[in-house]
């Protein structure tokens, strides 16, 4: 959660999954942003895999939060993917309007 000057409020973990995946829901993954009364977010989760890519369900969950996150009038700053190989972020791949 960051604030309208995009000052970290609150780091927090929103789900913890299993090795190949993790429940995601945007009411969840909002709500404690909704409660710090931020005005814009950064998610990461990771990859054990390794992988960087997104996935199919990364890119999906993203697209969802990206449209919850309009609807509550806040901004997706970046979400990134780390893995021990590096990170992949949305950001710098243009994922993010």
């Amino acid at each position: 959660s960051l604030n309208g000057a995009h000052e970290v409020i609150e780091k927090r973990i929103a789900t913890i999954g299993l090795v190949d995946r993790s429940p995601v829901h945007p009411r969840e993954v909002y709500a404690d942003v909704i409660s710090d009364r931020a005005a814009a977010v950064i998610f990461a989760h990771n990859h054990p895999s390794g992988d960087l890519k997104p996935s199919n369900s990364d890119l999906k969950i993203h697209e969802q939060l990206t449209e919850a996150g309009k609807i509550l009038g806040l901004r997706i700053l970046d979400h990134i993917i780390v893995t021990k190989k590096g990170y992949f972020s949305f950001q710098e791949a243009g994922l993010i309007g």
